[in-house]
C-alpha cells in the first residue's frame, strides 16, 4: 500500500483536516480487513506431497546403485565426431541460466492445441491485479497477493476468468487492448467487434461479468488510453479516434445495475469524434492509417496517436490537433493535409446526418469538375489506405510500440528493431539498434525502459538508451508488457506470462538464482517415455496390413509415441512437378500418402485392441509430406495431455534444391515442455555420391524451418497454429540466443530417420552376401560409408547410432523372403545399410544423468530390421528409445520462489535497501486561485544520494458551497485532472538535493460541451461555482513501486471571493472544506537558493 503522509504536512494546513475528514484516503477503496500480508502462506497438502515425491525420486536416483547400470540394459552406440560446437552445439537448457534473471512463472507456456479460440492477446496491470484479455472476449484476473500460490488450472497462479463473449453477429469479440481506471475501480477493454467493455476491479470470488458495454466503433478497437484529464480515448481503423469525456463515463457509472442498458445508449451517443473537428488549427484531416497506438503524455497534457509510419500529437485538454509527422520526424504541412479527403465509411455517414439540414446549392460546371476531382482523390485515398495497412509500405520501419519515460521522453519501437527517442514536442532525438528483431512492446518504470522483441528477447535500457541487460524471456514473441507489485510482466504469443523483478538485472538476481538452484530437487520430477521410430522406403508400393503389423509389433508394448517415416510413397516426373506446385501454394499431401496414414491408423487400432485388456489407442497428432517423403507421429491417449505445439517442415534437396525427390520432412513437438524434432530424410543415391549425401544433410540441418502443418489431428489445433507461428532463425526454443542458429540445433532431442543411401565401399556384391550369410557384420561395418563419414566428422556431427546387428536392408527383390532375396537382377546392387535411425539428446558426455541441466537423456533398447516384410526393395527398420525427461513443476517452483522472496533474510535486507523512498517536502499544501492564476508548487528532494521520482494525480474534485464547505466529492476517472486545472510537469525526476518546480494553473472552462454522435451541443452551459481538486504528489525511488504521498488542495474561486472561510466540523458525510489562503501565483524562476530554506521546513 502507498505510504500516506498527508497527516504530517506543513503547519499551515489544519491538523484536523485529514484526521477527522471522512473523505476517502488515496487508494483506500481497496483496503480490506482480510488483506493481511503479514499472514504466512502455507503450501497445500497436494503440493507438499508432490515435494516429498520429488525428493524421494531425487534420493533414489542418486543413492541407489541400479541407476548406474543403464549401460548393461541398453545397446552400445557409435558417436559421430564434430558435435558440441558451432551449429551442432547443444542448447543450454539450464533452468536457471546465469545470464537470465530468475522469473515468476505466472502462467506457464500452455500447449497450443489447448488454446484454440482462447489465446491471450493483451495484459494490463492495476494496483492490485494483473488483467489479461483473450481472443474469446473473456478476461482473466490475477490478484498480486496470490501470485506465489498454487492454482488449479494450467499450473498457473490462481486466477478468475469471465465467460467467453458473443459478438452479436458483428465479428468475433477478441480483446484487442486494455487500460486500468484506478479512479473508478474499473478496467476497460477494447474488442475486435468494436465494443468497449468495463470490468469491476473488486470482482467477487467465483467469476465475474462485464459491467458496462457499448458500441464504440464499427471496426475493431485497436488502442485505448486515458488522458491526464480522465477522458477515455480509443482508436480504430482508418484513423478514427473517439473520446469519451470523463463526465460521460461518470454519468454511466452512476447508473444502477438495472439501468445499465441506459448507460450503453448514453455512451454510444456521448463521444467526441476527432475526425469531425474539421480545420482544427488549420488541419482538415488526421492520420488515415489504423490507430495502432495511443499514448498519454501526462507530463505535458498531450496524447500521441500512431499509425503505421506516422504520428499525430494532440492537446489532451482542448483535443486540438497540434502536429502530424512521420517516422523520420518530417512534419506534414497543412497544405498537404488539406488535400487529403476523408472517405471513412463510419464518419461519412455521420457527416451526412450532420449536414442534412443544409440545402444543396444548384450544381454548376465548376461543381461537376469538383465532383470529378473528388472521385479521383477518393480513389487515390483508397489506395493510400490500403498502402497504410501494409500493402505497399516498408514493413521494416512500421511503428509497433510506444512508451513514455519519467523524464518526459517518448520511445518508439519499430519492426526492424530500431528504437527511436523523441522529445515531448514530436522532435526526433536519436536512434538505437540493439537487436534486429521487431520491437513489439515497450514499457518503462523508474529510470529503465523495457523492450520486448519478436524473437522472445527482452532488453532493459537506461534513460540514455544504453543496454543494461538482455535475455530470452520466452520461446515466442513478447506481445505485451504490464507493471505491478514490483514486477514487469511479459505476455508471450504462446500465452505464457512471466514476471521479472523491476530491479533486474541486479544483485538480487544472484541471490534468487543461488536459492532456487539449491531447492531444485523440490520441484523437479523425471518422466519416462518410450518412443518407437520406424523408417521404410516403400518403393512406390502399398503394404499389406500383415506387413505393417509385423513391422510395428513393438507398439503393443509400453510405447508412448510412434514416429513413422516413409520414402518413395509416390514418384514419377509428373507427380514431382505437381508436388512442387502444391508446395508453392502451401499445400502438401497426396491421395497415396493419405492411404498410408489411414492404413497405419487402422493397423494401430487393430493391434491395440487385440493385445491390451485396457484399450489405450494412439492418435495421430501431425504429419507432413513432400513429394514421396512422408512423416507422421502418433501419441498414446494417456500421454496426449503432455504433447502438443506440433509444427512441420520440409526441405527439398532435388534439382536446384527445389524438387522433392530428395530432401527431408520433419515434425517438431513439445513433450513435457521439452522440444523433440523428428526428421525423415531421403538423400542422393549411388555409390560414389558420398559428398552429395553429406551436402544434403548439411542443407537440411541448416535450413529446416518449422511452421504450422496443414493436416493436424483436429481443426482446433490448425487454427491455433496459425495464430502462433514459430520463430525462424532466432533460436526460438532456446534459453540463450545466437542469431542464425538452425532451429534443429535448439531441440532437446533430434531423431533422424530415413533412406540416407550410404553404401558399402570396397566390397563386391558376392563378398557382401557371403559375409551377410555368415553374419559377419563387424567386417561390413568397417566399410560402411556413413560410419566412416561420421568418424571423420563430415556428417551427422555429434549424433549417435546404436551398433548395427541386423543385415543390410537394401537391395532386395520384391516378394522374396529371407537373405536370398538380395538383388538378383542385372545390376546386382551391393547390399548396404541405407535405412538408418540416428539421434542426439541433451547429453554432453555419455552416461550423464537426467537433470534440469541435461533434461533429455535417451538410450536405445532395440534397433533392428524386419526381414520378413517383402513389399519393397528395402526392409523396414525400427528403433525404440527409452527417454528420461526432467520436468519442472511450475506450481511448486512458484511457491518456492515466493518463500524465498518473503522469508529469506538476505533477500529482505536487499529489498529494504532498494525500496527506500527519498525524503521529500512540498512548499505548500493549500493553493487557492482565480481564473488565469498560476502558482508554483516546489518539491524538494532532501536525499543526498538518490533521485526522487514524482507523479502528480488528482484524487478527486468537490464543489464548494456558499459556506465554504466542500461537498459532492467525485473521484476522477483514472485520477485525471479537471479541465479547469493545468499541472505542468505532472511527473519528473528530482536529483539529490534539488528542487522541482510545478506550475499549477487555472484556466476557466465554463463551456461544458455535451457531445451527441460526435458533434458538440449546448455550448453555453455556464458553471461558475467554486471548485476544489485534491492533488496527490506520489514520490518513489527508482527501484520501488511503493510511494510516499503528499496531498495538495487546490481551490478555484470563480466568484472572486477570496476572504478567509470559517469552517466548522460537521457530522454530515460530506467532505469538509479546509482553511485556504490565496496562493502566491506569480511565476518564479528555479533557484538553488530555495533549497536551504525549504530544507528547514517540516516535511509533510
Amino acid at each position: 500500500m502507498p505510504i500516506d503522509s498527508s497527516i504530517t504536512m506543513n503547519s499551515d494546513m489544519d491538523a484536523s483536516d485529514d484526521v477527522s475528514s471522512p473523505s476517502p484516503r488515496f487508494f483506500d477503496r481497496y483496503a480490506s480487513s482480510s488483506d493481511d500480508d503479514s499472514q504466512p502462506s502455507y503450501p497445500s497438502l497436494h503440493s507438499t506431497n508432490r515435494r516429498l515425491d520429488y525428493m524421494i525420486q531425487f534420493l533414489d536416483r542418486n543413492l541407489l546403485p541400479q541407476h548406474n547400470s543403464r549401460s548393461n540394459v541398453f545397446l552400445r552406440e557409435f558417436v559421430a565426431k564434430g558435435g558440441g560446437q558451432g551449429i551442432f552445439a547443444l542448447p543450454d537448457r539450464r533452468a536457471l541460466h546465469p545470464n537470465r534473471p530468475p522469473h515468476l512463472e505466472v502462467r506457464p507456456h500452455p500447449l497450443r492445441e489447448t488454446q484454440f479460440g482462447r489465446f491471450l492477446k493483451t495484459i494490463a496491470g492495476t494496483e492490485r491485479h494483473l488483467w489479461a484479455g483473450s481472443e474469446s472476449g473473456a478476461v482473466r484476473v490475477w490478484e498480486f497477493k496470490d501470485l506465489y500460490e498454487e492454482g488449479e488450472e494450467e499450473a498457473a497462479a490462481p486466477f478468475r476468468e469471465s465467460s467467453p463473449l458473443s459478438s452479436n453477429g458483428s465479428g468475433n469479440a477478441a480483446v484487442m487492448c486494455m487500460v486500468g481506471d484506478e479512479g473508478n475501480g474499473v478496467v476497460w477493454s477494447g474488442h475486435k467487434d468494436g465494443r468497449i467493455r468495463g470490468w469491476k476491479m473488486d470482482c467477487e470470488i467465483g467469476g465475474f461479468k462485464e459491467g458496462w458495454c457499448w458500441q464504440a466503433h464499427r471496426g475493431p478497437v485497436l488502442s485505448i488510453v486515458f488522458s491526464c484529464y480522465g477522458d477515455l480515448w480509443s482508436g480504430s481503423e482508418g484513423g478514427n479516434i473517439r473520446i469519451w469525456p470523463w463526465e460521460a463515463i461518470d454519468n454511466a457509472l452512476s447508473l444502477t445495475i438495472g439501468e445499465r442498458h441506459m448507460a450503453s445508449l448514453l455512451m454510444e451517443k456521448s463521444f467526441v469524434d476527432l475526425r469531425s473537428q474539421a480545420a482544427v488549427n488549420g488541419f482538415s484531416s488526421i492520420l488515415n492509417s489504423d490507430i495502432k497506438g495511443l499514448l498519454s503524455d501526462n507530463i505535458r497534457a498531450k496524447v500521441w496517436s500512431s499509425g503505421y509510419l506516422s504520428f499525430a500529437l494532440w492537446d489532451a485538454r482542448t483535443r486540438e490537433l497540434l502536429k502530424v509527422f512521420n517516422i523520420d520526424g518530417q512534419v506534414e504541412n497543412r497544405a498537404d493535409l488539406s488535400l487529403v479527403p476523408d472517405f471513412s465509411m463510419e464518419d461519412e455517414i455521420k457527416m451526412k446526418i450532420y449536414n442534412s439540414s443544409k440545402k444543396e446549392k444548384a450544381q454548376s460546371p465548376f461543381g461537376f469538375f469538383q465532383q470529378s476531382r473528388n472521385a479521383i482523390m477518393g480513389a487515390a485515398d483508397a489506395v493510400r489506405r490500403v498502402a497504410a495497412k501494409g500493402g505497399f509500405i516498408d514493413d521494416s520501419r512500421r511503428i509497433e510500440a510506444l512508451t513514455i519515460t519519467i523524464d518526459g521522453m517518448i520511445w518508439v519501437g519499430c519492426a526492424n528493431g530500431l528504437l527511436i527517442q523523441w522529445d515531448g514536442n514530436g522532435n526526433r532525438v536519436q536512434d538505437f539498434q540493439h537487436h534486429s528483431s521487431a520491437v513489439l512492446c515497450l514499457c518503462s518504470f523508474g529510470s529503465r525502459i523495457w523492450a520486448g522483441y519478436a524473437s522472445g528477447i527482452v532488453h532493459v535500457l537506461d534513460l540514455e538508451g544504453n543496454m543494461v541487460g538482455g535475455w530470452v524471456a520466452h520461446s515466442s514473441p513478447v506481445l505485451k508488457m504490464a507493471i505491478g507489485a514490483g514486477y514487469i510482466y511479459t505476455l508471450a504469443k504462446h500465452g505464457g506470462i512471466h514476471g521479472w523483478n523491476i530491479t533486474s538485472p541486479g544483485t538480487l538476481d544472484n541471490i534468487l538464482l543461488a536459492e532456487l538452484t539449491a531447492k531444485g530437487f523440490l520441484y523437479t520430477r523425471i518422466e519416462n517415455i518410450t518412443i518407437l521410430t520406424g523408417t521404410w522406403n516403400v518403393g512406390q508400393g502399398r503394404a499389406s496390413k500383415g506387413s505393417l503389423e509385423s513391422w510395428l509389433l513393438s507398439a503393443v508394448q509400453d510405447v508412448g509415441i510412434i514416429v513413422i517415416g516413409l520414402q518413395e510413397v509416390e514418384m514419377g516426373a509428373g507427380f514431382l512437378a505437381m508436388s512442387a506446385v502444391r508446395e508453392t501454394v502451401g499445400r502438401d499431401g497426396s491421395a497415396v500418402g493419405q492411404w498410408w496414414l489411414d492404413m497405419i491408423d487402422e493397423t494401430l487400432r487393430d493391434m491395440m485392441g487385440k493385445n491390451l485388456h485396457e484399450w489405450r489407442p494412439f492418435e495421430r497428432v501431425g504429419s507432413r509430406q513432400l513429394a514421396g517423403m512422408l512423416i507422421a507421429v502418433w501419441v498414446k491417449d494417456n500421454l496426449k495431455p503432455h504433447v502438443g505445439d506440433v509444427d512441420a517442415a520440409a526441405v527439398p534437396c532435388g534439382f536446384g534444391r527445389a524438387i522433392g525427390n530428395k530432401g527431408a520432412v520433419g515434425l517438431r513437438l513439445r513433450v513435457y515442455d521439452r522440444i523433440f524434432c523428428f526428421v525423415n530424410c531421403h538423400f542422393a543415391a549411388h555409390l560414389d555420391a558420398v559428398s552429395r549425401r553429406n551436402a544434403d544433410f548439411d542443407h537440411v540441418y541448416r535450413t529446416m524451418t518449422f511452421t504450422r502443418p496443414t493436416n493436424l489431428f483436429n481443426a482446433g489445433a490448425v487454427g491455433a497454429s496459425a495464430a502462433v507461428p514459430m520463430l525462424r532463425g532466432a533460436n526460438a526454443m532456446g534459453a540463450h540466443y545466437l542469431e542464425g542458429m538452425p532451429e534443429l540445433s535448439e531441440a532437446d532431442m533430434v531423431i533422424f530417420l530415413g533412406d540416407f543411401n550410404y553404401r558399402l565401399d570396397g566390397v563386391s556384391h558376392d563378398e557382401a552376401r557371403d559375409f551377410i550369410s555368415q553374419r559377419s557384420f563387424d567386417w561390413l561395418r568397417e566399410r560402411d560409408q556413413l560410419r566412416a563419414e561420421m568418424e571423420a566428422g563430415n556428417v551427422f556431427q555429434g549424433m549417435r547410432e546404436a551398433v548395427i546387428t541386423f543385415a543390410p536392408t537394401y537391395k532386395f527383390d520384391k516378394h522374396v523372403a529371407g537373405l536370398s532375396g538380395y538383388d538378383s537382377g542385372e545390376k546386382k546392387r551391393i547390399p548396404a545399410w541405407c535405412d538408418r535411425i540416428l539421434y542426439r539428446d541433451s547429453q554432453r558426455t555419455l552416461g550423464s544423468e537426467c537433470s534440469l541441466d541435461c533434461p533429455v537423456v535417451s538410450s536405445v533398447s532395440k534397433y533392428e530390421s524386419c526381414m520378413d516384410v517383402t513389399d519393397s526393395d528395402h526392409k523396414p527398420v525400427v528403433c525404440i528409445f527409452s527417454v528420461e525427461i526432467a520436468c519442472i513443476d511450475e506450481s511448486v517452483r512458484r511457491q518456492e520462489f515466493g518463500d524465498i522472496m518473503r522469508s529469506n533474510e538476505e533477500v529482505r535486507c536487499r529489498l529494504e535497501e532498494l525500496w527506500k523512498i527519498p525524503e521529500t517536502i512540498v512548499s505548500t499544501n493549500n493553493i487557492i486561485l482565480q481564473n488565469q492564476d498560476t502558482s508554483i508548487l516546489r518539491i524538494t528532494n532532501k536525499c543526498t544520494e538518490s533521485n526522487a521520482l514524482f507523479e502528480i494525480v488528482c484524487q478527486g474534485e468537490s464543489r464548494i458551497k456558499d459556506d465554504g464547505q466542500a461537498s459532492d466529492h467525485h473521484p476522477r476517472g483514472s485520477f485525471g485532472f479537471p479541465h479547469w486545472l493545468q499541472v505542468t510537469p505532472a511527473a519528473g525526476i528530482i536529483e539529490p538535493d534539488h528542487v522541482a518546480e510545478v506550475s499549477v494553473h487555472v484556466e476557466a472552462f465554463h463551456t461544458q460541451e455535451e457531445f451527441v454522435d460526435g458533434f458538440p451541443h449546448n455550448w453555453w452551459c455556464e458553471d461558475d461555482r467554486d471548485k476544489e481538486a485534491i492533488l496527490v504528489v506520489k514520490v518513489h525511488g527508482s527501484n520501488t513501486m511503493e510511494t510516499r504521498n503528499h496531498r495538495i488542495r487546490v481551490r478555484h474561486c470563480c466568484s472572486g471571493n477570496m476572504k478567509k472561510i470559517d469552517t466548522k466540523a460537521s457530522n454530515s458525510p460530506q467532505i469538509q472544506g479546509n482553511l485556504l489562503h490565496r496562493a502566491d501565483y506569480q511565476r518564479l524562476s528555479v533557484s538553488s537558493d530555495m533549497v536551504d530554506h525549504l530544507r528547514n521546513l517540516h516535511s509533510p
